[in-house]
């Protein structure tokens, strides 16, 4: 059985059994936060219960390294809904230790692409497009001057309003220690 149906096996005995009660929130983060951290599997609980939060309690968004890579992309649309249609009063961008984004070296990823079936001629599209695809795939060289980039990306939005705190920190992924890089009341 695949991957899919054995989820669904799953899911049905969840509600079957009504699991899902005590997840039951309303869509307003309680702690009025929104968190914006990786997507690596090792913070998917760990960034939040290294902070004492639970379900309810914040909006988190995850990505490839913690990055607002575009003023109007997807990651500063959430953030900027979060805040005026959800209730969320501060923003806390968390990068880790270790992060695998960071060190993302942009040729072997698109010799992957080019192995997977995607053809040359694809790239030299979006170049002629004015997409600059190595740059776009490029990591960062230390996760707290990339948490820096992203708070000034998010303070100097035209839509974001200067009253929000944004703050900056960084996790270990091996002990969950957190330590802040930007203090966004200050």
């Amino acid at each position: 059985m695949s991957l899919l149906y054995d989820l669904l096996d799953f899911n049905k005995e969840f509600i079957d059994n009504k699991e899902y009660k005590e997840y039951l929130t309303d869509k307003t983060p309680q702690k009025k936060l929104v968190l914006i951290s990786c997507m690596d599997t090792r913070l998917t609980e760990l960034s939040t219960k290294a902070l004492g939060l639970k379900n309810g309690d914040i909006k988190h968004i995850q990505n490839a390294g913690a990055v607002i890579s575009h003023s109007y992309g997807s990651t500063m649309r959430s953030i900027l809904v979060a805040v005026y249609m959800l209730g969320a009063e501060e923003v806390m961008v968390m990068g880790h230790h270790d992060c695998g984004f960071g060190s993302l070296k942009p040729e072997p990823m698109i010799a992957n692409m080019k192995a997977r079936g995607i053809p040359d001629n694809t790239f030299d599209i979006l170049e002629h497009s004015g997409i600059d695809i190595k740059n776009w795939l490029k990591g960062f060289d230390s996760v707290e001057e990339s948490i820096t980039e992203s708070i000034e990306k998010i303070k100097s939005h035209p839509l974001m309003p200067a009253d929000v705190p944004v703050h900056g920190t960084v996790i270990s992924p091996d002990n969950g220690k957190v330590d802040l890089v930007h203090d966004g009341y200050q």
